[in-house]
């Protein structure tokens, strides 16, 4: 019988797809079978899931206060107590939350519990109330915690203060570097933007959330001349920031492209890459910015700045510094050379965070817990 392995996620789209199918397939590979719940927050209810042996849908919500989660908690917690998974990997706040507290049973009969925090909600700066709820949860979780990873030096050292049994610092969840290989024509990507082989183009990419700060994207665009800037994604935020360019008279020169399957020939596009975050874990569309050769004009947060070093890979600046942005963007857009030293030492770094070498780190922690070598 093949052993069985569990991945926990509150959702589909937002977080398994975009994260997690390299390590589930590794398993696979291994000859494990694997299970994944999480909530289905795709359109399509038929959506089938790649390397993914068996997918139980439960209604995660994303509110740790949310009643729903009890109910949750009863279905996962039956699943977990039937199928004697070797390891349960937790993910999300709220998918780790319930898939530890779930797995105390099981874990007491030999399963290994793995929890990746992709960024703690708790974080120098936070609002007072993310510190009230999220960091006593954490610690107390923690205590039911075989591993628990963290991607950035601030998050790392927080969790070495806490209760689980092995803490390790991972380079994200990977980066496919192959994807921004490939020759992209520029000047077409431009062409079919309507813009002008010779527009200053800046690129932020993200949902449009409050943690996003979009709103200093337009607010830093407003104060420069002739320069345009790409919004890729979507969100609930959108309408009042398309409110605000027309506020701003920035209108024509801040491009709303929705969800975009091209990140990377917009990124071969640009001339820079601008990301005034309020939070981060380990950004990945930062990384994929920086694997395309972008410089990086970018808040001074955790995650953003385990990235970047000022002057060499990008600038760092408080999230609502607008004019701080403003200054950073010209002088990057009137220096090609800095630009092109800043690209290169980019796309160096990167190889570091690459799938390959995240895989291999995973490779080492996961045989680790699984008392197998190789």
């Amino acid at each position: 019988m093949k052993r069985k392995v569990l991945f926990v996620a509150t959702v589909l789209r937002g977080h398994v797809l975009v994260f997690h199918l390299p390590y589930m397939k590794w398993f696979q590979e291994q000859g494990y079978e694997v299970h994944l719940c999480c909530r289905n927050d795709t359109p399509d209810p038929g959506i089938t899931v790649p390397y993914c042996d068996r997918w139980i849908q439960l209604p995660f919500e994303r509110s740790p206060l949310n009643r729903a989660n009890l109910g949750v908690y009863r279905q996962l917690k039956a699943l977990i107590d039937r199928e004697q998974y070797a390891l349960i990997h937790c993910n999300t706040p709220v998918g780790g939350a319930l898939g530890r507290l779930c797995a105390r049973a099981a874990r007491a009969r030999g399963t290994r519990v793995v929890y990746t925090a992709h960024g703690f909600h708790f974080f120098d700066g936070a609002p007072l109330q993310n510190w009230l709820l999220f960091y006593p949860a954490e610690r107390f979780l923690s205590r039911f915690t075989d591993l628990l990873i963290t991607m950035n030096g601030e998050d790392d050292r927080r969790a070495q203060r806490f209760h689980a049994k092995k803490t390790a610092m991972v380079n994200g969840v990977g980066v496919d570097l192959s994807r921004f290989e490939e020759p992209v024509d520029r000047d077409e990507v431009r062409r079919q933007l309507g813009l002008a082989q010779d527009t200053p183009l800046l690129i932020t990419v993200g949902e449009h959330i409050d943690r996003k700060n979009h709103e200093t994207v337009l607010r830093t665009l407003a104060l420069l001349e002739n320069v345009h800037v790409l919004f890729c994604g979507v969100g609930e935020r959108e309408d009042s920031l398309r409110a605000l360019a027309r506020e701003l008279n920035v209108e024509n020169r801040a491009h709303f492209l929705g969800f975009r399957r091209d990140v990377p020939r917009l990124l071969a596009a640009c001339d820079l890459f601008f990301f005034p975050s309020l939070q981060e874990g380990l950004p990945v569309s930062q990384m994929e910015a920086m694997a395309a050769g972008l410089p990086c004009v970018v808040s001074d947060v955790r995650g953003n700045a385990d990235l970047v070093r000022p002057g060499e890979g990008g600038f760092l600046r408080k999230p609502n510094d607008c004019e701080g942005f403003a200054a950073d963007i010209a002088l990057l857009l009137g220096d090609p050379a800095l630009r092109d030293s800043m690209a290169e030492r980019n796309r160096s770094v990167m190889k570091n965070y690459s799938l390959e070498a995240v895989l291999a780190q995973m490779t080492r922690l996961y045989r680790e817990q699984l008392g197998e070598h190789g």
